[in-house]
């Protein structure tokens, strides 16, 4: 089973009261979304985003018991200024963005997310939409899937795996990707033990597929224009690469100049809109991450849109 991360963590920030209204960006199996919903009893609502189609019906079977309170939608976070214009939702109190693969997506072998059992390379959250990993191995030109294979997975090895894969195409299954990537890596078996050869690899054509980083990029000023005066956003990320994005822009917005140092005059009439409540990330408590080790990478920022 799907187990939340940071999910106490997460309530205690957003701290959710009855008749508020908050957004999930990221629904799953429906986890935050109902600990929102409990906290928010008797008359709180959520409105929940996922891209995923069957995680969402997966979470109306789960969240049935809070009846009219809870309102989902099929789409990426990235969407979420303009259904909430669409629709007519109103500000909320609260906002949540739990980022990357649910263990559910893992879990599923046909849905190529793992290197660890047979399965095609898919790797879309959307299974309905989009490019699939199959479709970059092995359309990519070199220098290109090698790029995207070192920005994405920070891979040492990026121009090895990337000539190791041109030259195996077609490539369509997930072990046998996995199996080319520990071959070309050179990883010893010490190295092994320590991190797979193809986490980093697999990591970056998932990133790749799903616009992950831009969709992040797009979504955090829209979950800004969608809070209310004094509403919390509260974002948990998995990998460095999504956390810098995370932290960046919440320095950017919690100044009044975001001017170069080196400039004498502030000329940027830039205005802080935001107060970062949490000046280091939470992180996962050793109790949580013996009983979900995927929670050990998660890492929650918190920041409130200030009040007029």
């Amino acid at each position: 089973m799907h187990q939340s991360v940071l999910l106490a963590e997460v309530i205690a920030a957003l701290q959710p009261y009855s008749g508020g209204v908050y957004i999930d960006g990221t629904v799953g199996a429906g986890g935050h979304t109902a600990a929102l919903l409990a906290a928010s009893a008797p008359d709180g609502q959520v409105f929940g985003f996922d891209r995923d189609q069957s995680a969402l019906e997966l979470a109306r079977r789960q969240l049935a018991q809070f009846g009219q309170r809870v309102h989902l939608f099929h789409a990426n976070f990235d969407r979420l200024a303009e259904i909430a214009q669409a629709q007519g939702l109103p500000k909320a109190e609260g906002i949540l963005l739990d980022l990357g693969v649910s263990s559910m997506q893992f879990d599923q072998p046909e849905r190529g997310f793992s290197f660890q059992a047979e399965g095609p390379l898919d790797m879309r959250m959307d299974a309905s939409a989009g490019p699939t990993a199959a479709d970059l191995v092995n359309s990519l030109p070199e220098e290109e899937l090698a790029n995207l294979i070192y920005q994405y997975g920070e891979e040492r090895h990026s121009r090895r795996i990337a000539r190791a894969i041109v030259r195996a195409r077609p490539i369509h299954s997930t072990a046998e990707l996995a199996q080319l990537v520990v071959r070309a890596s050179g990883a010893s078996r010490s190295e092994r033990t320590k991190i797979h050869p193809a986490t980093r690899t697999f990591q970056a054509l998932r990133i790749a597929v799903n616009d992950e980083l831009g969709a992040l990029e797009r979504t955090l000023p829209q979950a800004l224009e969608c809070l209310k005066p004094g509403g919390r956003l509260a974002v948990i990320s998995f990998h460095s690469l999504e956390d810098r994005i995370v932290k960046n822009y919440f320095k950017q917005e919690s100044q009044d100049c975001i001017c170069p140092p080196e400039q004498p005059v502030c000329t940027c009439r830039h205005k802080a809109t935001i107060d970062i409540i949490t000046k280091k990330p939470i992180t996962a408590s050793l109790v949580e991450i013996d009983a979900n080790p995927r929670a050990r990478s998660a890492k929650l920022r918190v920041v409130e849109l200030k009040r007029v």
